[in-house]
C-alpha cells in the first residue's frame, strides 16, 4: 500500500525577538513538540486572525537620496550588525536629533 502524502512544507524566514524565541522553546518542552516549525504550524492553526487588530502607530514611509558611499556604508553596517537599513537610519536620525544644532 502506498504511503499517504503529507502536506508539503516550504521554508519561511523571519526574525523574532529573543524573548519570543524563548517562549517558543518553552512551548516545545511543555507541549512535547519536536521542532520550532511544529510550534509555529500549531500556532498558525490555532490563531484567530479575524480578531487581530493591528496596533496603529504614526509611521510614514519616505524616500531619500543618498550618495553611493553612504548607501554602501549602510549596507555594510546592516550586514555586520544584523540590523535593517531602516533601523540604522532611525538610529542615525535619533542620534542627530539628540545632539542639538550643529549646522549653520
Amino acid at each position: 500500500m502506498a504511503k499517504a502524502k503529507s502536506n508539503p512544507t516550504s521554508p519561511v524566514t523571519f526574525d523574532l525577538p529573543e524573548d519570543l524565541l524563548n517562549k517558543i522553546e518553552g512551548v516545545m518542552k511543555k507541549k512535547g513538540f519536536n521542532s520550532i516549525s511544529e510550534v509555529i504550524r500549531a500556532a498558525l492553526d490555532e490563531c484567530d486572525f479575524n480578531s487581530y487588530k493591528r496596533e496603529e502607530s504614526d509611521h510614514k514611509q519616505i524616500s531619500v537620496r543618498l550618495s553611493g558611499k553612504q548607501r554602501s556604508t549602510l549596507k555594510r553596517y546592516s550586514k555586520s550588525k544584523g540590523a535593517s537599513v531602516g533601523e540604522l537610519l532611525r538610529v542615525a536620525i535619533d542620534e542627530m536629533s539628540s545632539k542639538g544644532p550643529a549646522r549653520s
